[in-house]
């Protein structure tokens, strides 16, 4: 299933930018950046139980936000993009790190 991933993260405190970057590592080992703090990740049951647990003890539910939105398995109809930056198919399109 393809899970979109979107945070945002105070730097109200010193511990913000530790936070932000912390939180997009986790999400850079399950999925692929889109935009700034919007990752697709294509994960299973498992993963997307393990992906949420270390997303939500890594951000200060006091002052940052998550926001996940569940596009299915039928993603590609659910999904289009227009303007800069190619699209991809996160299922299909191999990634080199």
């Amino acid at each position: 299933m393809l899970v979109l991933v979107s945070y945002d993260v105070s730097f109200e405190n010193p511990d913000g930018k530790r936070r932000l970057q912390k939180i997009a590592k986790i999400c850079e080992n399950y999925g692929q950046r889109v935009q700034y703090s919007v990752f697709e990740c294509v994960v299973d049951p498992a993963q997307w139980a393990q992906l949420r647990h270390r997303l939500l003890d890594a951000y200060d539910e006091e002052v940052d936000s998550l926001r996940f939105y569940f596009l299915g398995k039928n993603w590609q109809r659910r999904v289009e993009q227009h303007g800069a930056g190619e699209a991809y198919d996160p299922e299909t399109d191999v990634l080199i790190l």
